[in-house]
């Protein structure tokens, strides 16, 4: 038997910061599992806890009849009136308290198991419920150790996974590190819940602008839409609540202080923040600058526009890569065709994304596995099946059949 109950649960209250309710109800199954070996597996017993007495108290619960069928599911009349109840009638069920000091020590020892169990079950609903609730916040941890090319975040009473894609290109960590990070998902698994995290997420970068500026969080400024290419360059989109506010400036802070902040917490990310506008040629203006633009022809029906830069602008309008109009295209939601006055080049985003060449795959689900961290034609035939399922829009089948296609088309390279 279990002495001294109330204080075992003190402590581990205490300690592991978990309910008491729970952790009575681990000991009530740990100890029905144990008078179960002892006096046989029937559903009729039930072990309660009794805080008067600290003690777990088993009973057999059997039902009032007159004749017997089974002895250890049924008490006749005469007996139970006798020994339980004067007033019990016919059908009435009764509960016997049966001796545990027979469950003895082998009995003991399979109930202080199941307690481990159920005390190590309680922990982690715990801790699951403490974090599913911070699901798309930003948590700060500590880096505890590393495993292959993925950081565990200590959080304190659990620990989170900063997968490698998960984390921005180029950014090193030692042990003891303080690292931000936006909390992604949270699951439940085996051994304990699983807290995945992300500094490359579009969200981790507008968290950030939350708590550097009080008049986001406070809804008087909103960010409308970000396009990010995490460690190298993003674009903010943000519009005012207020007429007398100025959202860019706001963002901005005196002297760059509130962007510098965040840019700081970035590894020095570039960031943009424009004026977001309802006129779809205004905003795409905004979003292009600081390249200045002749002319916009605009296609409705393909949700498409041509600019018209200067030519001297048209690096500019570009961007190292294409960085820059593939970036404009995300913010805004259209596809960007620039091109020079003078006609010299035409570079459409969309043919900006290496993975618009792979035959089938159309732009939308190209942009969307190129955010997932398919940068190349190459990582994406190297990709397993399961993992572009993730993507939003892509079955099994048809993750198989783009592997397929980029691995085929890497090979011709």
């Amino acid at each position: 038997m279990i002495l001294n109950i109330s204080k075992v649960l003190d402590q581990i209250v205490k300690e592991k910061g978990l309910k008491l309710e729970d952790l009575i109800g681990a000991i009530e199954a740990a100890m029905l599992s144990a008078a179960k070996k002892v006096y046989g597996d029937f559903p009729n017993l039930e072990a309660q806890y009794n805080p008067e007495l600290d003690e777990v108290e088993i009973f057999q619960f059997k039902v009032v009849a007159d004749e017997i069928e089974d002895p250890n599911s049924q008490i006749i009349l005469e007996e139970a009136r006798k020994e339980l109840d004067p007033t019990c009638q016919i059908g009435d069920e009764l509960g016997f308290k049966l001796d545990s000091s027979k469950l003895g020590r082998i009995a003991a020892q399979s109930a202080k198991q199941v307690i481990i169990q159920k005390v190590k079950e309680a922990e982690r609903d715990a801790v699951y419920d403490e974090y599913i609730g911070r699901k798309f916040e930003v948590i700060t941890g500590f880096v505890h150790r590393f495993e292959r090319r993925d950081i565990i975040v200590a959080l304190g009473k659990a620990e989170a996974i900063l997968r490698e894609k998960e984390q921005i290109p180029g950014e090193m960590f030692r042990r003891g590190d303080r690292i931000q990070s936006y909390i992604l998902d949270v699951t439940k698994s085996m051994r304990s819940p699983q807290v995945e995290l992300s500094r490359t997420h579009p969200r981790f970068l507008v968290k950030l602008f939350e708590i550097e500026v009080p008049e986001i969080a406070e809804g008087m400024v909103e960010i409308v839409a970000v396009a990010r290419e995490a460690g190298v360059r993003s674009k903010v989109a943000v519009r005012s609540h207020d007429t007398g506010i100025d959202p860019v400036g706001t963002c901005v802070g005196v002297k760059g202080a509130r962007v510098q902040n965040v840019i700081q917490e970035l590894r020095g990310e570039r960031l943009d923040i424009v004026p977001w506008s309802e006129d779809p040629v205004r905003f795409v203006c905004n979003a292009l600058s600081p390249a200045r633009v002749s002319k916009v022809i605009v296609d409705n029906t393909k949700r498409g526009m041509e600019v018209v830069v200067p030519d001297d602008q048209l690096s500019l309008a570009i961007g190292r890569k294409g960085q820059n109009v593939r970036l404009v295209a995300k913010l805004t939601g259209w596809r960007i065709d620039v091109s020079s006055e003078g006609k010299e080049k035409v570079v459409s985003s969309i043919d900006l994304n290496p993975l618009s060449a792979i035959e089938g795959l159309d732009h939308v689900l190209a942009e969307k596995l190129y955010d997932a961290g398919y940068k190349s034609i190459d990582s994406l035939g190297k990709a397993e099946a399961n993992t572009l399922v993730g993507v939003e829009g892509i079955s099994e089948d048809l993750a198989k059949k783009i592997i397929e296609k980029a691995a085929s088309l890497a090979n011709e390279k």
